[in-house]
């Protein structure tokens, strides 16, 4: 399991703790799902923040 794929399930799973029921945790779910998806793909080197931050590497 890559770092992507566990930062998903974790952020799934904090979501499904945080807000259980209705629409507003269906919300909750898929914001903390996106939030771990995003972790994981910087922790997998996947994801160039640099761009965001203005910095160049070289």
């Amino acid at each position: 399991m890559t770092a992507t794929q566990l930062g998903l399930l974790t952020g799934l799973a904090l979501g499904l703790a945080v807000a259980f029921g209705g629409f507003p945790a269906f919300l909750a779910v898929l914001v903390f799902g996106a939030i771990g998806w995003v972790a994981g793909r910087f922790l997998d080197g996947k994801l160039d923040v640099s761009r965001l931050t203005g910095r160049d590497r070289g």
